[in-house]
């Protein structure tokens, strides 16, 4: 059975769906494989990503902000990442995908002190390492496979976990 892909979806991909590829990624052990893009890519990681992952223990060599328009591979599933509440657009991916929201609040447009700031980013980490350490305890192969309709009822139920 081929190793799912999962495309973390975001307008920048410069924080949120770069938290979320690398710690996937990190925790996965080979079960699914992510990648991250945006609609309209910053064109850098933002710093305090980065430090945030390095300090989480997680390597962000080749790390990069990338377009949907450029990946090299078809996903499977779709999770987008923004936070449409909070009246930011999402980008809708329109190929033949399993599609799931999991909204996080972008850190990147926190302003206050440096704790402020630092709090932010730690909040959007947590609530994406919680969804992605209850996706990793699902069979996500077999159920892609075998019943997707079971997969997208968890991809939703999962996207809830971690709000207030």
């Amino acid at each position: 059975m081929a190793v799912p892909e999962i495309l973390f979806l975001c307008t920048g991909n410069s924080c949120r769906s770069i938290l979320a590829e690398v710690t996937l990624n990190g925790l996965a052990q080979g079960k699914v494989h992510a990648t991250s893009a945006g609609s309209h890519p910053t064109g850098t990681v933002h710093p305090r990503s980065i430090a945030l992952l390095q300090n989480e223990g997680f390597s962000t060599a080749g790390l990069s902000s990338k377009s949907w328009d450029d990946l090299a591979t078809s996903p499977d599933i779709v999770i987008t990442v923004c936070a449409s509440a909070a009246g930011e657009t999402c980008p809708a991916y329109l190929g033949p995908a399993l599609r799931a929201h999991w909204g996080v609040e972008d850190p990147a447009k926190v302003t206050g002190t440096e704790a402020e700031i630092n709090a932010a980013f730690e909040n959007a980490y947590r609530i994406l390492r919680q969804r992605i350490e209850a996706l990793l305890d699902l069979p996500v192969a077999e159920l892609l496979a075998d019943d997707p309709d079971k997969l997208r009822t968890e991809l939703a139920r999962i996207g809830h976990l971690g709000e207030e």
